[in-house]
């Protein structure tokens, strides 16, 4: 289940997050505080969203830029509450209990929230993990398709991570990010861009937990 877990945490970096690098760190050098306005903006508006609908495309490079794969999936948020579908997989987070359902082994996964100082959870990314965690600087505008992208790119200040640089494009009008590029040590790339987003969407709350009655002869295994 490692791959889902990964695109859940990418998706999240990219859609929406970033009360995040609200502020530079102390003592680890400084931030562009022109790329900070950028993210406030992101962070304001995204406060302003009761509940998001998104569909994505997600594709995946090697070092030399070549295409190793394409995938195309959902999201749905809702305070902490989310739901992400892609190819063959979903996640169900209710807020305090986790479903990973693997859709061809016909079986799900349940797991409490992790709340531990040392996980990486929607709740986190929607507070405070990236203040402490990036330096950013904007890069120049892009334009597509007669939009201007604001670009701003972030490096983790622990040389550990997996990952050594992040590039987000937020779109200049609605201060939304529609895209996301990370560049793993590996040379792997990960490409998510928002092909649509409903930021009124209406969403019972029953749609962000699994109802194993909706899916007959699927095995639930409880790692609580």
């Amino acid at each position: 289940m490692r791959l889902i877990h990964k695109i859940a945490f990418l998706l999240f970096s990219f859609v929406l997050t970033l009360q995040v690098v609200a502020q530079a760190p102390k003592g680890m050098g400084k931030s562009d505080p022109e790329a900070k306005k950028v993210l406030d903006a992101v962070s304001t508006k995204f406060k302003t969203f009761k509940a998001i609908k998104a569909s994505f495309a997600l594709k995946i490079e090697n070092a030399a830029g070549k295409p190793q794969g394409v995938k195309s999936g959902s999201v749905m948020m809702k305070g902490v509450k989310y739901r992400v579908s892609i190819t063959g997989q979903e996640i169900f987070c209710d807020g305090t209990t986790v479903w990973t359902y693997d859709v061809a082994a016909k079986e799900v996964q349940v797991s409490a929230v992790d709340n531990s100082s040392g996980s990486i959870t929607p709740q986190k990314l929607f507070t405070n993990f990236y203040d402490k965690d990036f330096l950013f600087v904007l890069a120049p505008d892009v334009k597509k398709a007669g939009k201007t992208y604001k670009v701003v790119e972030l490096t983790p200040i622990d040389k550990t991570k997996p990952f050594f640089k992040v590039v987000l494009e937020v779109d200049k009008a609605s201060s939304v990010i529609m895209s996301t590029r990370v560049f793993e040590k590996s040379g792997n790339r990960y490409l998510y861009a928002i092909n649509s987003i409903n930021t009124t969407a209406s969403i019972a709350d029953d749609a962000f937990s699994f109802n194993p009655k909706k899916y007959p002869g699927v095995e639930v295994i409880d790692l609580r």
